[in-house]
């Protein structure tokens, strides 16, 4: 425990480095606090109150508070795992004495979990110890019900053919579970996160957040609480509670902050009991336009210039979570007026959108893409969104559509702009076709914002750029993220999109009907028509200081 070290570090300062050997021969297998009020002439006040005055935390005899009315602020289970016992709560702020006050990753969890600002109150470590063990939840209690009287789904009297019984399904519905999902889903909105991961593990529920494009460990969950914080999730997600066998997909919308929150839910069967994860979706992101997405001068004024053609395809290529829905989605908001007819076929509706007519593919119903586009485009359209081309017939339709008087905007899974040309064609696609239809093609990464709060200059040596191809330019300072509690030590916070931009001319037209590869009209764009790479636009991110090296790297190692 730091709380441990602490202590030593004032016995050293006080009493000299002899002393505090001593201690330690003494505290063996055994708790030191109590060695030292044991073997030394300090007693438990004088201890306390060094503590108090190097830590400047107030501290109090828990031997003499009555517990019977505070200790149902927060579960049994919790209290004993975490050897800490709530005092009082006053508006949002609870007062809790922990045995290690010095632990900041627990305080923040416990946050999260009760939905209170934690203030840590000191207590003899011992003392809190004996209390905690001999705590007792009284039958009274308000906050009793959190203490599920059961285990596992399988191990639940009179379980149905179904998986989940009525006690499980009546418990998901009372108020200490409904509250155990609310503060972790707000927790994980007040924290930024982009996805919210609810993981079975063999012996407990791992809570995980994903920030900046990074997984974060947040919390663990009792296993026995799985039944019912699942058939949970199902309700508010409008899941069929019945079925845990096979792969399951829902939504849900909240209100946090005066604005409207939807979010994604995926349920997957694992060997564990099945896995939730829960996608955040804020319309607020989409109102910002193509101006603020952080794009640079040159892509951006290439896009504005694409969106303004009556027909034609344009296309944003990149991996899962490179933000491509959201940039069409700004796209779509700026072209969503009320003298334009919008219509969406996607799988799933990432984000729901007032004024623009949204279709749910159902690939097992036969509401796939291809037969989606079809009948969309009898419904007299002028802009079409395919969620994502991906087959030769949703090709074809959204080509063709593209050519006969509809702006088409899609997405597909390529590394760079170049390459969505050759795709299409290894798609059955005519060359003549894609070189009459396609307007522009982009290649689209998110990468992290250095953290304004910790930002720092650094230096870095020639042979690194030279490394990696880029030449050392003069007179430009570099920083990175030192790391600090704002950006949970990751030196970044935020991001910002970066993007590579192909407008077709004649000459790559010319290029396309004659069968040129990806990297031939790559390099062709980039040697006669100035077209700036991925790689060339996140460097200039990182020569404005918005982004590191690494992540240049990081998101460049295979454009």
């Amino acid at each position: 425990m730091a709380i441990k070290q602490k202590l030593l570090d004032i016995l050293t300062k006080r009493y000299g480095e002899n002393f505090v050997s001593e201690v330690k021969a003494f505290s063996e297998g055994r708790n030191i606090f109590a060695t030292v009020i044991e073997k030394t002439p300090i007693t438990k006040t004088v201890l306390m109150d060094m503590l108090s005055d190097e830590l400047r935390l107030s501290w109090i005899d828990i031997n003499k508070f009555h517990l019977e009315k505070s200790i149902d602020l927060l579960p049994l289970d919790t209290i004993r795992e975490k050897k800490v016992i709530p005092i009082s709560v006053v508006g949002n702020v609870m007062s809790l004495v922990m045995t290690d006050v010095m632990d900041v990753l627990l305080k923040d969890e416990l946050s999260i979990v009760t939905g209170y600002e934690i203030i840590p109150v000191m207590a003899f470590p011992p003392d809190i110890i004996k209390t905690v063990e001999s705590l007792k939840r009284t039958p009274s209690s308000d906050y009793g019900d959190y203490e599920y009287d059961y285990d596992n789904v399988e191990q639940i009297k009179e379980q149905t053919d179904f998986g989940v019984t009525e006690e499980v399904l009546d418990k998901s519905e009372e108020a200490p579970i409904v509250k155990m999902v609310n503060l972790l889903v707000k927790g994980g909105l007040n924290q930024r996160a982009s996805d919210i991961h609810i993981e079975p593990m063999e012996d407990c529920i791992r809570v995980r957040y994903r920030i900046d494009g990074a997984l974060h460990d947040i919390l663990t969950i009792p296993k026995n609480k799985q039944s019912v914080l699942f058939t949970r999730l199902k309700i508010i997600s409008g899941m069929d509670i019945t079925e845990w066998r096979i792969p399951q997909d829902g939504r849900f919308r909240i209100k946090h902050k005066d604005k409207i929150v939807d979010f994604r839910v995926s349920a997957l069967p694992t060997i564990a009991g099945e896995k939730f994860v829960l996608r955040v979706l804020d319309k607020s992101n989409l109102q910002v336009g193509l101006d603020e997405l952080g794009f640079l001068p040159g892509p951006l004024a290439e896009f504005k210039h694409a969106i303004k053609h009556p027909y034609g395809l344009i296309l944003v290529t990149g991996p899962t979570g490179s933000g491509k829905s959201t940039t069409l989605y700004s796209v779509l908001q700026q072209l969503n007026t009320p003298d334009v007819h919008i219509i969406t076929v996607e799988d799933p509706v990432e984000y729901q959108v007032e004024g623009l007519t949204q279709i749910q593919a159902h690939a097992e119903i036969g509401l796939t893409f291809a037969s989606a586009l079809r009948a969309i485009l009898r419904q007299s359209p002028d802009i079409v969104l395919v969620g994502e081309i991906r087959d030769a017939e949703t090709a074809d339709i959204a080509v063709k559509a593209s050519l006969t008087g509809h702006l088409v905007l899609s997405t597909l899974h390529t590394n760079d702009a170049a390459g969505a040309i050759t795709r299409l064609i290894d798609m059955d696609i005519e060359p003549f076709l894609v070189a009459s239809s396609l307007i522009l093609s982009s290649a689209q990464r998110l990468c992290r914002r250095i953290c304004p709060n910790c930002k720092e200059e650094v230096d870095i040596p020639v042979e690194v750029f030279e490394k990696e191809g880029f030449e050392k330019p003069e007179g430009v300072v570099f920083y990175k993220g030192r790391g600090c509690e704002q950006c949970k030590g990751t030196g970044y916070y935020g991001r910002i999109a970066t993007i590579e931009t192909l407008t077709l001319n004649d000459k790559i037209r010319a290029l396309i009907l004659k069968g040129a590869t990806s990297d031939e009209i790559k390099e062709f764009a980039v040697r006669e028509c100035g077209m700036r790479t991925l790689r060339d636009n996140t460097f200039e991110l990182f020569l404005q200081g918005t982004t590191t090296f690494e992540e240049v790297l990081r998101i460049t190692s295979e454009s």
